[in-house]
């Protein structure tokens, strides 16, 4: 098995001072996001994200907003012989990324990019997948990926979310610095950098992250039977498990 792992820098030279928001909300605390992850439990969030995405042998998939590719690593174990690419802005987190799947000897693609240009052509993709990122993007941010899902995923391909949120509404009241009821990842919702696309809107977290808003949102740009599949309460809040198929 082809086992290398590669770094490639999707960005335009306008994205290059494009400002996002590190997964620990700075830069000095990448070193720790791979550890505070561990003691939070969130892999069993990526390993049910993978196990619900059901990749199989020699698809391609595109983990957006992969940050240390937990996710991207998850659905390798899943599935070993999946064509995985990891797309980020944090080079330093895409760095830890290969070196966490050299040391694993798992073959994954890593493209340094923004959630609203995927890294792909039209009809290329049979999976994308995202754990724990798109509440960073706002809400035209969450549009132009919708749209971008749309276009890259072949006939019967699936989007697997898994994030923030409840259906009820009730994340909607969250603390500005924090992510639902429970402890936060130490990202700056209103202040600071976003992963996906451009500045926040300068209150609190983004508007209308929940799994609803995310159903709505997939529907209204072509998705088919998208729904949430999973609920389940985690120490960040509540989690979604959101999916869509392409029809």
């Amino acid at each position: 098995m082809n086992t290398t792992v590669q770094i490639l820098d999707h960005r335009t030279p306008e994205e290059r001072d494009r400002e996002f928001l590190p997964g620990m909300g700075k830069p000095w605390l990448l070193p720790f996001y791979d550890l505070f992850s561990l003691r939070v439990g969130a892999r069993a969030l990526h390993d049910r994200a993978a196990a619900l995405a059901d990749v199989a042998p020699g698809e391609s998939v595109l983990d957006v907003g992969c940050g240390t590719a937990n996710l991207s690593l998850a659905v390798l174990r899943a599935q070993p012989a999946a064509r995985v690419t990891g797309l980020d802005p944090d080079a330093g987190a895409l760095r830890v990324a290969a070196r966490k799947a050299t040391r694993r000897r798992l073959p994954l693609t890593l493209v340094q990019g923004f959630a609203d240009r995927l890294p792909t052509g039209d009809a290329s993709l049979d999976h994308i997948v995202s754990a724990l990122a798109l509440h960073h993007v706002p809400d035209e941010g969450r549009v132009l990926f919708g749209r971008e899902a749309f276009r890259a995923l072949r006939p019967g391909g699936t989007v697997t979310i898994v994030d923030l949120g409840s259906s009820d509404g009730a994340d909607e009241g969250a603390d500005a610095g924090g992510h639902g009821r429970g402890a936060g990842h130490g990202h700056e919702h209103g202040r600071g950098r976003l992963r996906g696309h451009g500045r926040s809107h300068g209150h609190g977290k983004p508007r209308g992250h929940g799994p609803s808003n995310l159903v709505r949102l997939l529907t209204d740009v072509g998705f088919t039977d998208a729904r949430e599949v999973e609920h389940t309460e985690h120490r960040f809040g509540p989690m979604a498990f959101v999916q869509a198929t392409r029809a």
